[in-house]
């Protein structure tokens, strides 16, 4: 993108997320918007009242207004945000979801700037992708230069795309008091001397999650190869947070693996930090990964992370400083990082350290909003500049 020309006068926004649930994503967006309006801007939000994002957006202090979409292909919807946006003008309106993106072209010549927000690391349909990232819109923020690439690949002009990292609150999330560990370690039922080793997501292939499961599986003594020095499985404990797709599929393998309460999952988690602040180290098994929140969040937490070197993880994640990475779907590799992690304290508390300082200076919310606003400024300059 091209510099922005100089002016700090305050910007109205409209943030579009459509979605019903409340995963990254949307905690990215409610995230963005409280900081453009701590930064002084008008940032809206136009989502489904029947939404998870409705509430908590409310609750926060930002004004909503509806919008239900059936399917990304929903003209309706598209006709309903284009008269809205023409009684309600905006500076920006940014769209945030693959589903929010096909409403994108409803919405043109109706606010000054048009805005996408790219997080999946996979490269999106060859057909649509060019002519809506490259001409429907006036610029696109992706959270890694994995995603980058991946539109690159699908035709996306590359100096259209501004890389701005997805945004942690590091207030919220950090080390736990004593007290707040003992909590969450206490809701668990961990006994003291436990290993807690854990991951949150949506249960999705994706995620890979089973790779997790069969590197406990390893860790349990059932295959020899893995070598370890560390505690007896029965002193270790893994916990999946999440839901989805893979529910049932990965409690029978949780059953047949015979691992009892060596592993359990929790379901679908309000606030990650009730799983974070009880862990010992942090798990991402990902075989695609756009940047990797939720590994964010546990270095915010002050947790070691064994990550995928995939994707965003790949640079998220520093192989040695802040966390382990381990090739993508190879579940011995990842029980060896969690035995070296789990025999070695010192090095887990010197990980953690070392993530959660990475994590404030390079991946603050604030942060965001700041490479966000340069994106807005620059769009909105390179309009003024083409109509002049």
């Amino acid at each position: 993108m091209k510099p922005a020309a100089a002016n700090a006068r305050p910007l109205s926004i409209a943030g579009v997320d459509p979605e019903r649930g409340f995963a990254g994503g949307e905690s990215q967006v409610l995230g963005l918007t409280l900081a453009l309006m701590r930064a002084g801007h008008r940032a809206d939000l136009i989502c489904d009242p029947a939404g998870a994002l409705w509430p908590r957006a409310l609750a926060a202090g930002v004004a909503c207004y509806p919008l239900r979409i059936r399917n990304s292909v929903d003209a309706g919807a598209g006709l309903k945000l284009r008269k809205f946006l023409a009684h309600n003008h905006y500076d920006v309106v940014h769209f945030h979801t693959a589903r929010a993106h096909a409403l994108a072209p409803f919405a043109q010549g109706r606010a000054r700037a048009l805005i996408v927000t790219r997080r999946m690391d996979y490269a999106p349909n060859r057909l649509f992708a060019p002519w809506l990232f490259n001409r429907a819109v006036d610029g696109v923020a992706a959270i890694s230069p994995a995603v980058a690439d991946a539109l690159v690949r699908s035709g996306v002009t590359r100096d259209r795309i501004a890389i701005i990292p997805s945004g942690v609150d590091c207030d919220r999330f950090h080390p736990p008091s004593a007290a707040e560990r003992a909590a969450a370690r206490g809701a668990l039922d961990l006994a003291a001397g436990q290993i807690a080793i854990g991951t949150v997501g949506m249960l999705e292939p994706r995620k890979g999650q089973r790779y997790l499961i069969d590197a406990m599986a390893l860790l349990s003594g059932a295959v020899e190869e893995v070598s370890r020095t560390t505690a007896p499985l029965a002193e270790m404990r893994c916990v999946i947070g999440g839901g989805g797709s893979l529910t049932d599929e990965l409690a029978t393998q949780i059953r047949k693996a015979r691992l009892g309460d060596a592993t359990r999952m929790m379901g679908m988690i309000d606030d990650p930090r009730t799983l974070l602040w009880a862990l010992d180290i942090f798990v991402l098994p990902s075989l695609r990964e756009g940047l990797g929140v939720a590994a964010l969040e546990a270095m915010a937490c002050g947790l070691p992370v064994v990550a995928s070197a995939i994707g965003g993880l790949a640079q998220t994640v520093v192989d040695g400083v802040t966390g382990i990475q381990v090739p993508v779907g190879d579940a011995r590799a990842l029980a060896n990082a969690i035995a070296r992690l789990a025999a070695e304290p010192a090095l887990r508390n010197a990980m953690g350290a070392d993530g959660r300082a990475r994590v404030c200076e390079n991946y603050g919310m604030d942060a965001m909003a700041r490479g966000t606003l340069e994106l807005y400024r620059a769009c909105l300059h390179n309009r003024a500049s083409s109509r002049r």
